[in-house]
Protein backbone atom coordinates (compact mmCIF):
# COMPACT_ATOMS: atom_id res chain seq x y z
CA UNK A 1 0.00 0.00 0.00
CA UNK A 2 1.53 3.30 -1.07
CA UNK A 3 -1.09 5.75 0.25
CA UNK A 4 -0.23 8.34 2.88
CA UNK A 5 -3.77 8.37 4.24
CA UNK A 6 -6.75 6.09 3.82
CA UNK A 7 -10.02 7.28 2.30
CA UNK A 8 -11.58 7.21 5.78
CA UNK A 9 -8.80 9.43 7.14
CA UNK A 10 -9.20 11.87 4.25
CA UNK A 11 -12.97 11.97 4.78
CA UNK A 12 -12.48 12.60 8.52
CA UNK A 13 -10.07 15.44 7.72
CA UNK A 14 -12.63 17.03 5.40
CA UNK A 15 -15.37 16.71 8.02
CA UNK A 16 -13.19 18.36 10.67
CA UNK A 17 -12.32 21.20 8.31
CA UNK A 18 -15.96 21.59 7.27
CA UNK A 19 -17.10 21.73 10.89
CA UNK A 20 -14.67 24.61 11.36
CA UNK A 21 -14.85 26.45 8.01
CA UNK A 22 -18.61 26.48 7.37
CA UNK A 23 -19.54 28.14 10.68
CA UNK A 24 -16.55 30.50 10.40
CA UNK A 25 -17.51 31.70 6.92
CA UNK A 26 -21.19 32.04 7.86
CA UNK A 27 -20.29 33.91 11.06
CA UNK A 28 -17.93 36.30 9.25
CA UNK A 29 -20.52 36.92 6.54
CA UNK A 30 -23.26 37.76 8.98
CA UNK A 31 -20.90 39.85 11.12
CA UNK A 32 -20.04 41.96 8.07
CA UNK A 33 -23.74 42.19 7.26
CA UNK A 34 -24.41 43.64 10.68
CA UNK A 35 -22.13 46.61 9.87
CA UNK A 36 -24.77 48.04 7.58
CA UNK A 37 -28.08 47.03 6.18
CA UNK A 38 -31.03 47.92 4.01
CA UNK A 39 -33.10 49.31 6.88
CA UNK A 40 -31.42 52.74 6.87
CA UNK A 41 -33.30 55.90 5.88
CA UNK A 42 -30.78 56.38 3.09
CA UNK A 43 -31.38 52.97 1.48
CA UNK A 44 -35.15 53.08 1.94
CA UNK A 45 -35.29 56.38 0.08
CA UNK A 46 -33.30 55.13 -2.92
CA UNK A 47 -35.11 54.32 -6.14
CA UNK A 48 -34.88 50.54 -6.48
CA UNK A 49 -33.89 49.12 -9.88
CA UNK A 50 -36.39 46.87 -11.64
CA UNK A 51 -34.09 43.86 -11.10
CA UNK A 52 -34.03 44.37 -7.31
CA UNK A 53 -35.36 41.10 -5.79
CA UNK A 54 -37.53 40.98 -2.68
CA UNK A 55 -35.25 41.67 0.33
CA UNK A 56 -35.98 38.31 1.98
CA UNK A 57 -33.99 36.56 -0.76
CA UNK A 58 -30.70 38.16 0.19
CA UNK A 59 -30.51 36.42 3.56
CA UNK A 60 -31.55 33.09 2.08
CA UNK A 61 -29.15 33.25 -0.85
CA UNK A 62 -26.19 34.46 1.22
CA UNK A 63 -26.72 31.75 3.84
CA UNK A 64 -26.66 29.06 1.15
CA UNK A 65 -23.66 30.65 -0.56
CA UNK A 66 -21.68 30.98 2.68
CA UNK A 67 -22.28 27.29 3.42
CA UNK A 68 -21.08 26.39 -0.09
CA UNK A 69 -18.05 28.68 0.28
CA UNK A 70 -17.21 27.04 3.63
CA UNK A 71 -17.49 23.56 2.10
CA UNK A 72 -15.31 24.61 -0.82
CA UNK A 73 -12.74 26.01 1.56
CA UNK A 74 -12.84 22.80 3.65
CA UNK A 75 -12.21 20.70 0.52
CA UNK A 76 -9.07 22.69 -0.23
CA UNK A 77 -7.92 22.90 3.39
CA UNK A 78 -8.24 19.13 3.78
CA UNK A 79 -6.18 18.44 0.65
CA UNK A 80 -2.92 18.01 2.59
CA UNK A 81 0.09 17.85 0.30
CA UNK A 82 -1.77 19.14 -2.76
CA UNK A 83 0.32 21.44 -4.91
CA UNK A 84 -0.75 25.08 -4.37
CA UNK A 85 -3.00 24.35 -1.39
CA UNK A 86 -1.42 26.89 0.97
CA UNK A 87 -1.23 29.65 -1.59
CA UNK A 88 -4.84 29.00 -2.65
CA UNK A 89 -5.97 29.41 0.96
CA UNK A 90 -4.06 32.68 1.30
CA UNK A 91 -5.50 34.05 -1.95
CA UNK A 92 -8.97 33.05 -0.76
CA UNK A 93 -8.47 34.98 2.50
CA UNK A 94 -7.37 38.07 0.55
CA UNK A 95 -10.42 37.67 -1.69
CA UNK A 96 -12.86 37.17 1.18
CA UNK A 97 -11.82 40.46 2.78
CA UNK A 98 -13.31 42.18 -0.27
CA UNK A 99 -16.51 40.17 0.07
CA UNK A 100 -16.84 41.23 3.69
CA UNK A 101 -16.06 44.87 2.85
CA UNK A 102 -18.91 45.39 0.39
CA UNK A 103 -21.78 45.69 2.89
CA UNK A 104 -20.10 48.28 5.13
CA UNK A 105 -19.02 50.27 2.06
CA UNK A 106 -22.45 50.22 0.37
CA UNK A 107 -24.76 50.50 3.37
CA UNK A 108 -22.47 51.92 6.07
CA UNK A 109 -20.51 54.50 4.08
CA UNK A 110 -23.34 54.87 1.52
CA UNK A 111 -20.74 54.86 -1.26
CA UNK A 112 -22.36 53.07 -4.18
CA UNK A 113 -19.54 53.76 -6.64
CA UNK A 114 -16.83 52.61 -4.25
CA UNK A 115 -18.96 49.52 -3.52
CA UNK A 116 -19.01 48.77 -7.25
CA UNK A 117 -15.21 48.93 -7.29
CA UNK A 118 -15.16 46.56 -4.32
CA UNK A 119 -17.35 44.15 -6.31
CA UNK A 120 -14.93 44.44 -9.24
CA UNK A 121 -12.14 43.40 -6.87
CA UNK A 122 -14.29 40.55 -5.53
CA UNK A 123 -15.03 39.26 -9.04
CA UNK A 124 -11.42 39.39 -10.24
CA UNK A 125 -10.03 37.77 -7.10
CA UNK A 126 -12.82 35.16 -7.10
CA UNK A 127 -11.88 34.13 -10.64
CA UNK A 128 -8.29 33.68 -9.44
CA UNK A 129 -9.50 31.69 -6.40
CA UNK A 130 -11.63 29.45 -8.63
CA UNK A 131 -8.64 28.78 -10.90
CA UNK A 132 -6.41 27.98 -7.92
CA UNK A 133 -9.04 25.79 -6.23
CA UNK A 134 -9.50 23.94 -9.55
CA UNK A 135 -5.85 22.88 -9.38
CA UNK A 136 -6.25 21.59 -5.81
CA UNK A 137 -9.77 20.11 -5.93
CA UNK A 138 -12.13 20.54 -8.88
CA UNK A 139 -15.21 20.08 -6.67
CA UNK A 140 -14.09 23.04 -4.54
CA UNK A 141 -13.93 25.27 -7.61
CA UNK A 142 -17.33 24.07 -8.83
CA UNK A 143 -18.88 24.90 -5.45
CA UNK A 144 -17.84 28.53 -5.99
CA UNK A 145 -19.63 28.97 -9.32
CA UNK A 146 -23.04 29.92 -7.81
CA UNK A 147 -21.17 32.45 -5.66
CA UNK A 148 -19.57 33.90 -8.80
CA UNK A 149 -22.99 34.12 -10.49
CA UNK A 150 -24.48 35.92 -7.46
CA UNK A 151 -21.55 38.37 -7.23
CA UNK A 152 -21.91 39.15 -10.94
CA UNK A 153 -25.62 39.79 -10.36
CA UNK A 154 -24.73 41.97 -7.35
CA UNK A 155 -22.39 44.03 -9.55
CA UNK A 156 -25.15 44.59 -12.12
CA UNK A 157 -27.58 45.46 -9.33
CA UNK A 158 -25.04 47.84 -7.73
CA UNK A 159 -24.56 49.52 -11.12
CA UNK A 160 -28.33 49.81 -11.54
CA UNK A 161 -28.57 51.52 -8.15
CA UNK A 162 -26.00 54.06 -9.31
CA UNK A 163 -27.85 54.59 -12.61
CA UNK A 164 -31.28 55.01 -10.99
CA UNK A 165 -29.91 57.23 -8.20
CA UNK A 166 -27.42 59.53 -9.95
CA UNK A 167 -27.22 61.82 -6.92
CA UNK A 168 -26.04 58.85 -4.84
CA UNK A 169 -29.02 59.17 -2.57
CA UNK A 170 -27.65 62.50 -1.40
CA UNK A 171 -31.18 63.83 -1.01
CA UNK A 172 -32.26 60.83 1.01
CA UNK A 173 -34.23 61.71 4.05
CA UNK A 174 -34.48 65.37 3.03
CA UNK A 175 -36.54 67.02 5.65
CA UNK A 176 -36.19 64.01 7.93
CA UNK A 177 -34.15 64.14 11.07
CA UNK A 178 -32.56 61.13 12.64
CA UNK A 179 -32.06 61.69 16.34
CA UNK A 180 -29.65 59.70 18.42
CA UNK A 181 -30.08 59.95 22.14
CA UNK A 182 -27.09 59.37 24.37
Amino acid sequence: MNLLASKAQLRASFIRWALFMVPLVVLLGFAAGSLGGPDTVWFQSLTKPSIFPPPMWFGIVWTILYVMIGLSLALVASAWGAYGRGFALIVFAVHFIGNLAWTPVFFGLQEMTLALYVLGYVIVTLLIVIAMFWRVRKAAALLLLPYLAWVLFAAVLNYQFIATNPDGGANAGEGAVERIEL
